[in-house]
């Protein structure tokens, strides 16, 4: 398994990034600010006007560290990849699997319970921790009617039917996500999901984490052999990394939709970070950019329990394991997919 290492972001504008013998330099203005070795990253991503030389860019490919480009506020534009890793028979696999409504319907279903069961603790964890500052009634309703599609998932259920299960569950999921709103006297509150642009603070911190989620799950997924295009929950589309966006939806509530409201509850996102240009789309400041991205940084170095390897794992390891285990899963190691369920 690919060792868990450090993503550098980099939002400086202007920033130039090079290689130097077996580092990647950061310059701005010509001078040199941050200097890495290469064998401490596994991501590189850089926002809005950022430039690397082809030496790094082939570098990089060559010791398997992506360099994804984002926009200044975090919308994804490219991505450098080098050579698709793994075994031939295991995507061929895979595309035989995406090829089969029935297999499609067998592993989307596993997707589908790890979103489900997550999403559901997600609602339960707070009212447990804050029952007394909510709206306790509603969010258990959605936690209760979350369990009910849960119990009605299977591997036999057809895929368009756990496709429109996994529509009503983010439906009921997000109806109830303002009451997970706990510090309302910052002003925050969400009205439902948007995000073609995010139109209010709330979307704008959901959708730039989930593009970070994205990015290492991509990553993961391809580190093994896959194509995070193909995929089985998500169908095919041109230009959408649609494994990658199966394998995001078990870890969006306990990892992205968490750090979202934890930055707003514990006050670290303000109003004031952010602003709405005339299209409507609201955009946050350079300097809260910078602690969202500190925050993921630390939350990857987090423990938690895998209750399938029964052992306690790294966040940021987390991706790889899944990716890892879905591997195992087509090439017949494992009968089934087994999700991350967060407990």
């Amino acid at each position: 398994m690919k060792k868990h290492l450090n993503t550098l972001f980099v939002t400086t504008q202007g920033a130039y990034l090079n290689k130097e013998g077996e580092t990647v330099v950061v310059s701005v203005d010509r001078e040199k600010k941050l200097q890495l070795p290469i064998h401490t990253l596994d991501g590189i991503v850089c926002f809005g006007r950022v430039l690397c030389s082809p030496y790094l860019m082939g570098f990089c490919a060559d010791r398997d560290v992506a360099i994804s480009f984002l926009s200044e506020h975090g919308r994804f534009l490219a991505r450098v990849q080098g050579p698709v890793s793994g075994n031939v028979l295991l995507r061929r696999e895979q595309y035989r699997r995406a090829d089969n409504m029935d297999a499609s319907a067998q592993i989307a279903h596993g997707v589908l319970v790890g979103k489900l069961a997550n999403s559901r603790t997600v609602l339960q964890r707070v009212v447990r921790d804050h029952g007394d500052k909510v709206d306790a009634a509603g969010i258990n309703s959605a936690a209760n009617h979350i369990s009910a599609l849960l119990k009605s998932t299977g591997s036999d259920v057809p895929l368009d039917s756990l496709r429109g299960m996994e529509g009503d569950a983010a439906r009921v999921y997000f109806g109830a996500f303002d009451h997970l709103i706990v510090n309302k006297a910052n002003g925050f509150s969400f009205n439902g999901r948007n995000r073609r642009p995010p139109l209010d603070p709330v979307n704008c911190l959901l959708s730039f984490v989930y593009t970070l989620l994205l990015h290492d799950v991509r990553s993961a997924l391809e580190s093994v052999g896959l194509d995070s295009a193909v995929g089985f929950l998500h169908r095919d589309r041109p230009g959408r990394p649609s494994l990658a966006l199966d394998m995001m939806e078990e870890f969006r509530p306990v990892i992205a939709d968490r750090l979202v409201l934890s930055l707003i509850n514990r006050g670290q996102a303000a109003k004031k970070d952010f602003s709405t240009q005339e299209t409507g789309a609201v955009t946050m400041s350079d300097e809260l950019r910078k602690t969202v991205l500190v925050t993921y940084q630390k939350r990857k170095q987090d423990e938690i329990f895998h209750p399938f390897l029964e052992e306690k794992v790294t966040v940021g390891l987390l991706f790889s394991t899944q990716a890892l285990l879905l591997a195992r899963h087509l090439r017949g190691d494992l009968d089934a997919y087994p999700p991350f369920v967060w407990r």
